[in-house]
């Protein structure tokens, strides 16, 4: 406790002398001074370890806000009861500062220790009053230059401990101000006024609001900046400073009581203290400083009773009125908190001990797990598997993580994807639910479902005349009866090969994306499930070069599967566009490309995005059409192209072979046939084929002497052959989509993901020996960096054992 007592009389409270006491009395008072000290001295300790190691602790702290130059530095300066020019620095515009005060009587001369920055550690003895200005100044500016910024919110602990000082920790805020001074950021005042609101939130601290007594409570600039942390002021002390500047205005007493009660204002449950400082500024001793803090305290007071008519409500204001006792009250006050605040300090110690010897403990496994291989091994292995479940999950169907955050849109997949447009494609390809966020398994069927329309999408491409004739007149000459056939089925499969090959790869590639993304989601779920187990990293925390090594084992897998992939429906693609392949042959082969309807692409793939463009509402207002009136909304090439204005822009038209010959009727049926139109029935088709016997391409050849002559039967041959090619194209385009691709894409990917992704993690990172195994964990300097971190937790855990048992002391003497 202060040795400072406060009389009802005008002397000084430091100068008045202790009244007699009985030796009961005077040992019960040494036993609460002792407790009190101690219980200050544990609270001095644990707020500097946590400073030190950025604990957040709920201790009982006094934050002095307000606006710059409305007295706080003086105010601290006279709780000190020493002068170190504090002010001239401007520390309380750039950094907060702890002023942990401990009341010595051994200490004659103030002895200053300043906190080691990032160490719990303090530095030498600083006996020199003007010494700590500079140190102040000092690590001020080396830390703003460091962090590039005009304010930090990374405070300055300095301990004074003295005779003449209270038992107070007190921390001087930044003040605020309305505008930045030249050369500072524009934002300045704003940071302030954070950071200030960040440091007096906590409900343990108190706040001590200064004002200056020549502002009226109306026109208070930053009382309601108070009332937003406070809005009760059930923990703010309020302090009206330079209370001297006010007194000359008062003549009567209902003036002074009026202004000392500001009821009008503050309300009846608060009260303000009224406090003012010397003025003058010179050098004098630390002894004359306090006497002239004294005698202002008295000035004031008999100014209140001599010069003032009436004199003012002593009972009711004195014990608010003066320096002496606004500091009785602070650590008075702060003693209290102290003692409320014991036992929840101590379950919270106790709490923080086990939590930092948890870790202790998981540090000197991670060392040791250094030179123990069977028991990363392990840990490994658990950490791979779960990853693989969690892929597993994604592609069965999750909604966690958040698809909103993780999730892409067709749009953001393709850009990231680095695959913007499918080959041949013209026209652009939007699949149902391309504006919903998605992953894992609706991602892939939404690009499977992308990749069906842009299959559909190709048509046949158009076929010069000389290419027709060399493979017709090729196969005529080896005295084939069926050379249109052959020759549009040759037609058929080149333009198959050459324009499906690389929608097939496309297909490949961008489903790979989709499986690769999942990986940083599987790392996500297996975080979140760890923090709801309580389980901190399953010992595999940290290992970067596992990490990224699981990483590039993932990559390989789903890289692999994307190889597999396109070898598998290459070998679709060869075998529908062989000549021994019965697709391209009608006779010998049933089509079933005219079945699929509107109904079976809706069941295929639903559409779920909420989108306000006119084709969707088209299709939301026709989804309960039947299929016969709703065939235009097929998957784009299944129907009939007529309808769609769009088409025009993708039918093949073969070239004319002169202006003279007539064509527009057979251009008419080019175009009913290429969109493999589902009114048009196999028996149609084969009436419309020329050539499909002997005898027509006898006739063919004979008449003229060759087949594109300048008659008329030769038009019809090329235009024919040029139909022909379109429906083969057409039935082995479906045959690959409909009975080939999709299936071997879903078998490929999908289900090696589910049941051999573990395994095939597992070959790849620990089917190699020790010493290569070991390479992913122990890299250069890894070590030192895991002793480093166990010394620092070392650190940590002693010194909170220490505050711990100290704090069970202070709370058995309680």
């Amino acid at each position: 406790m202060s040795s400072f007592t406060v009389a009802d009389s005008d002397t000084p409270p430091s100068l008045t002398s202790t009244p007699s006491k009985t030796p009961s009395s005077k040992m019960k008072s040494r036993r609460s001074q002792a407790e009190s000290k101690s219980r200050f001295e544990a609270y001095n300790r644990l707020q500097a370890a946590a400073v030190a190691f950025s604990e957040t602790m709920p201790i009982p702290e006094i934050v002095a806000v307000g606006g710059q130059s409305d007295g706080k530095s003086s105010l601290l300066e006279a709780l000190l009861g020493f002068r170190f020019n504090v002010r001239e620095v401007e520390m309380g515009t750039r950094r907060p500062l702890i002023l942990q005060m401990v009341h010595d009587a051994s200490a004659l001369e103030p002895r200053c220790r300043f906190q080691e920055e990032d160490s719990e550690e303090y530095g030498s003895p600083i006996v020199l009053a003007s010494a700590i200005a500079d140190v102040i100044k000092s690590r001020t500016e080396a830390l703003l230059k460091k962090t590039k910024a005009a304010v930090s919110p990374k405070p300055i602990v300095m301990r004074a401990e003295y005779a003449h000082c209270p038992n107070l920790t007190i921390i001087d805020t930044p003040g605020f101000v309305l505008k930045a001074k030249k050369g500072e950021p524009e934002n300045t005042p704003d940071e302030i006024l954070s950071m200030v609101k960040s440091l007096a939130s906590p409900p343990h601290r108190i706040l001590l609001f200064l004002q200056q007594s020549s502002v009226e409570w109306c026109s208070s600039l930053w009382l309601d900046a108070i009332r937003e942390i406070d809005p009760t002021y059930r923990r703010t002390v309020i302090v009206v400073s330079k209370f001297d500047n006010r007194l000359k205005e008062f003549g009567d007493r209902w003036e002074v009581d009026r202004y000392l009660s500001a009821s009008g204002y503050l309300g009846d449950s608060t009260h303000p203290f009224f406090v003012a400082l010397p003025k003058d500024r010179g050098n004098v001793s630390n002894d004359e400083f306090r006497r002239q803090i004294s005698q202002v305290d008295s000035e004031v007071l008999r100014h209140l009773r001599e010069g003032v008519k009436g004199g003012f409500d002593e009972e009711k204001f004195k014990s608010y009125i003066g320096f002496g006792r606004l500091r009785d009250y602070l650590e008075s006050e702060l003693q209290k908190k102290y003692k409320e605040a014991a036992p929840a300090t101590l379950a919270l110690l106790e709490q923080r001990c086990s939590e930092v010897t948890s870790e202790l403990a998981r540090m000197d496994s991670k060392i040791q797990a250094t030179s123990d291989v069977s028991h990363l091994r392990k840990f490994a292995m658990m950490h791979v598997a779960s990853i693989s479940n969690h892929v597993g999950a994604l592609i069965d169907g999750a909604a966690d993580p958040s698809p909103e955050q993780w999730g892409k849109t067709t749009v953001e997949e393709r850009s990231q994807s680095g695959i913007g447009v499918w080959p041949g494609v013209i026209a652009s390809v939007n699949p149902p639910n391309a504006t919903l966020r998605l992953y894992g398994g609706a991602a892939f069927e939404r690009v499977m479902h992308e990749f069906r329309c842009a299959a559909y999408s190709i048509e046949c491409p158009s076929v010069s005349r000389e290419k027709v004739a060399n493979i017709l007149l090729a196969h005529a000459g080896r005295g084939g009866g069926r050379a249109r056939t052959e020759a549009a089925a040759e037609i058929a499969r080149a333009a198959a090969k050459s324009w499906l090959s690389p929608l097939l790869d496309t297909a490949c590639d961008r489903l790979a994306f989709v499986l690769g993304s999942l990986f940083d989601l599987a790392l996500e779920r297996n975080r979140i499930q760890d923090l709801e187990c309580e389980i901190k990293g399953g010992d595999m925390d940290g290992y970067v070069g596992f990490h990224a090594a699981l990483r590039c084992a993932y990559n390989r897998f789903i890289g692999n599967l994307a190889k597999h992939c396109k070898q598998l429906v290459r070998h679709h693609l060869d075998s529908a566009t062989s000549p021994y392949s019965q697709v391209c042959y009608f006779n010998d082969y049933a089509p079933s490309y005219n079945k699929f309807s509107q109904a079976s692409a809706s069941s295929f793939f639903l559409e779920l995005s909420d989108t306000g463009s006119a084709s969707h509402d088209a299709r939301r207002d026709q989804e309960n059409i039947p299929p016969e009136n709703n065939a235009q909304e097929t998957t784009p090439g299944k129907a009939a192209e007529t309808r769609d204005p769009l088409r025009e822009s993708h039918i093949t038209i073969p070239e004319t072979p002169s202006p003279d010959q007539p064509g527009d009727a057979v251009y008419g049926v080019v175009k009913k046939e290429l969109g493999i139109c589902n009114d048009v029935g196999p028996r149609k088709r084969a009436s419309r084929m020329g050539g499909n016997s002997k005898n027509s391409d006898y006739v063919a050849l004979q008449n003229g002497g060759a087949l594109f002559g300048n008659g008329e039967r030769s038009s019809s041959a090329y235009a024919d052959i040029c139909i022909s090619a379109a429906q083969h194209f057409a039935r082995i385009r479906e045959v690959l989509v409909e009975r080939g691709v999709t299936s071997t894409l879903n078998s490929g990917f999908l289900t090696p993901c589910r049941d051999r992704i573990f395994v095939a993690l597992g070959l790849d990172l620990f089917a190699v020996n020790d010493e290569k195994f070991m390479d992913m964990f122990v890299a250069p300097g890894a070590i030192d960096v895991l002793q480093n971190e166990r010394e620092s937790l070392m650190k940590r855990q002693k010194m909170l054992q220490s505050c711990l048992n100290e704090f069970k002391s202070v709370a058995q003497a309680l």
